[in-house]
């Protein structure tokens, strides 16, 4: 398995925890818009929140395309642009937060149409529901999983699935 992430303290953060797991994980400091790897070289590539601090996802895409094999598949979750956790990220850029003033958070219906640009087929947007530790709560938001996963609102996350036709290129 192979990480990557553009920031130094991430990928040392990883390496510290695949130390201390036993982890046999190749770390490396890329950049999502670029990436060094050979056209075609990878069966699944798996992309979690990578895409909340890029302006333009659309290279991201386009690279994911790129390196993965005919028939290989993208599973990409990232914060929903309505969760609530986008909120709370927001609320901490108003107040000052360098990190959370370059937030950017997107719909399932962008990323659906970022992967389809990028040639890739989309078999699946889902949200996925954040539930609070406190029971009462998690139970009474339970009733409301199957509506809240078809779209975005109120989602923590956006999770898409999508795999790469034989012969696909992007638009």
């Amino acid at each position: 398995m192979i990480r990557i992430d553009a920031s130094a303290a991430m990928m040392a953060a990883a390496q510290r925890r695949a130390t201390r797991q036993g982890a046999d994980i190749s770390l490396q400091i890329a950049s999502a818009e670029r990436l060094q790897f050979p056209t075609e070289q990878f069966e699944i590539v798996t992309a979690v929140t990578i895409l909340g601090f890029i302006k333009d996802a659309a290279p991201v895409f386009r690279e994911i395309a790129r390196v993965r094999k005919p028939g290989g598949r993208l599973v990409l979750s990232e914060l929903g642009k309505w969760s609530p956790w986008a909120a709370g990220r927001r609320i901490r850029a108003w107040l000052g937060s360098p990190l959370w003033r370059q937030g950017r958070f997107r719909t399932a219906r962008e990323l659906y149409e970022l992967a389809e640009r990028a040639g890739l087929a989309v078999e699946s947007v889902r949200g996925a529901i954040y539930y609070p530790r406190w029971a009462p709560a998690a139970r009474w938001l339970s009733r409301y999983d199957a509506a809240w996963s078809v779209h975005d609102l109120g989602a923590g996350f956006v999770a898409l699935s999508a795999h790469k036709s034989r012969g696909a290129s992007p638009r």
